[in-house]
């Protein structure tokens, strides 16, 4: 078995975890998350612990083991303190405003863009250059901030767009006379 599966996951304080058929299910004070295991893996829940079991002799189940093993810690993690994603804008003019559910975008465009946080995620903008994305669900929150970099990415030259606020830009040397 892979080496991820063998680690059991810890149920912290306030999340239960439950198991019908091939469905796990996590609720946590964020939220509840569901999720479909396959069927070569199995999963047990006892005294607050996850563990993931595999056939040996199947290779792929001992690399589904190891998938659904991060899957399940990543949604215990999700509903207990949930997933963060930052997003810097730079720029001259380019600005974001949330309101409610909606994020307003300027990134030179002739027209502001209109972007609708999905349910379980919610977006804010403690400023007008950042965008800060949460939720839950680590592949949503990944996700909607993939989706609004993906308007105006960095450009390498002068290093302009929406980019994450851990991201490096490579930034390319201009053309010489």
């Amino acid at each position: 078995m892979s080496r991820i599966a063998k680690n059991p996951i810890a149920l912290p304080k306030g999340v239960e975890a439950s198991i019908a058929g091939d469905i796990v299910t996590v609720k946590g004070p964020k939220g509840t998350l569901v999720r479909s295991v396959d069927p070569r893996v199995r999963v047990q829940i006892e005294n607050g612990v996850i563990s993931i079991l595999a056939d040996k002799a199947n290779k792929q189940a001992n690399a589904l083991a190891g998938t659904t093993r991060a899957n399940l810690s990543n949604m215990v993690i999700g509903v207990s303190s949930g997933f963060v994603r930052k997003l810097t804008m730079v720029g001259v003019g380019y600005r974001a405003q949330a309101k409610g559910n909606t994020l307003s975008l300027s990134l030179g465009f002739s027209h502001p863009l209109e972007v609708i946080a999905p349910e379980g995620i919610s977006i804010e903008t403690p400023s007008q250059t950042e965008i800060i994305v949460t939720g839950c669900d680590k592949q949503r929150v990944g996700q909607v901030a993939s989706n609004i970099r993906a308007y105006r990415p960095p450009e390498p030259y002068k290093g302009k767009g929406v980019r994450y606020s851990d991201e490096e830009v490579v930034r390319k040397e201009a053309k010489k006379k």
